[in-house]
């Protein structure tokens, strides 16, 4: 399969992603055109590490590079405070410098997490994303966003700091388990709400291709994802304007990981709730069409991601307080990404109080 090339273009700070199988093995070859430093830190969690880690040592060394493994647990509660502590600790131990690299080797936790130890360390260090999940190839791996949670809720603590290449290897998603597979797919159809309709009818046609891990579909789509989210970390790196549309569903969604203690959700699950919830909240206020919701309702649920969920009076107004800490609010009022018609949304959109308790209400 050939490789192909998504560029995100941010004048000095353009890079590359690049999407193929086989990819891995070339890691080092593609670190050494870049010219970093000699030295460097892979990044990865308890899960990748056994089955990657031994890899991307190797094609380091065989590029002239010297590389140290550090591992950090599995999972959204590693991407904490005192994650990045002991992460330091390790860069500090091996004498990184200010010319060595970090390689984000796994999922978003990871690829979060390595970038914001890599922007903070020594004032900044360059990073390599290598995503080995579908969500962080689509999504996460891209646009320069890291940072780790606080109790209080999702990404508080951040920065943006543009990786110097992405590479998406197509090969590691042929072992991700199935329910991180789904998962990742809940990113995938926010691309064809927020930005292409013509992607959203392809992912209706060719779902079963997909949950299949067919090569070529995979491909092609993780392809049109990346390429999406270049066109609009080109116009608004730093998210002052339209690349808040990336956050549809995100509002509810983080909420929602925030409330159940980053435990019962995997990020993709509650992004899909919260999908379902913006695209109800969408009919209300922006009249998208009832058939509209529907489809989007129907895509998640056929992808295999849960689209509801059933909250007690008290767990709704915790849910309510955890999004008032939302990035996204404004003068005290929570903005929301909504969809006029599937392929267009709007973001800063103000939804009265009533008709987002009336919304989180009904969702049984």
């Amino acid at each position: 399969m050939s490789v192909r090339i998504v560029n995100v273009p941010l004048r000095r700070r353009s890079y590359q992603i690049q999407i193929g199988s086989g990819l891995l093995p070339r890691l080092g070859r593609a670190c050494s055109d870049l010219g970093l430093g000699s030295r460097c830190a892979i990044i990865t969690d308890s899960n990748v590490r056994p089955r990657l880690g031994s890899v991307a040592q190797r094609t380091l060394a065989k590029a002239g590079f010297q590389s140290v493994l550090i591992t950090v647990p599995a999972g959204e509660r590693a991407k904490s405070l005192k994650t990045v502590e002991a992460c330091y600790n390790q860069l500090a131990a091996h004498r990184l410098e200010r010319k060595s690299f970090i390689v984000a080797l796994g999922g978003g936790v990871v690829g979060d997490l390595s970038g914001f130890v890599a922007v903070s360390y020594l004032r900044g260090i360059a990073f390599v994303q290598v995503p080995t999940t579908l969500l962080a190839q689509v999504d996460s791996s891209v646009g320069g966003k890291v940072g780790v949670n606080l109790r209080a809720g999702k990404n508080l603590v951040g920065a943006f700091h543009q990786p110097r290449l992405v590479i998406c290897d197509l090969e590691t998603l042929r072992t991700l388990p199935p329910r991180e597979f789904r998962a990742g797919l809940a990113e995938v159809i926010k691309y064809g709400i927020i930005y292409d309709a013509a992607l959203f009818r392809r992912l209706e046609r060719d779902l079963p291709k997909l949950l299949r891990r067919d090569q070529k579909t995979l491909a092609a789509v993780v392809a049109r994802c990346c390429e999406i989210k270049a066109e609009v970390v080109g116009q608004d790196e730093t998210e002052n304007g339209m690349r808040a549309i990336l956050n549809f569903g995100h509002t509810i969604g983080h909420a929602l990981e925030a409330v159940s203690n980053y435990g019962k959700y995997l990020h993709g699950e509650a992004i899909s709730i919260g999908q379902v919830a913006a695209a109800r909240l969408s009919a209300e206020v922006l009249d998208l069409p009832e058939r509209d919701v529907q489809r989007i309702r129907v895509l998640f649920q056929r992808a295999g991601l849960p689209t509801e969920v059933k909250l007690s009076h008290a767990q709704r107004q915790k849910l309510l307080t955890a999004m008032r800490l939302d990035k996204k609010v404004s003068v005290g009022r929570i903005r929301f990404v909504l969809a006029r018609r599937i392929g267009q949304v709007e973001f800063g959109q103000n939804v009265p109080m009533r008709i987002l308790e009336q919304v989180l209400k009904n969702t049984p």
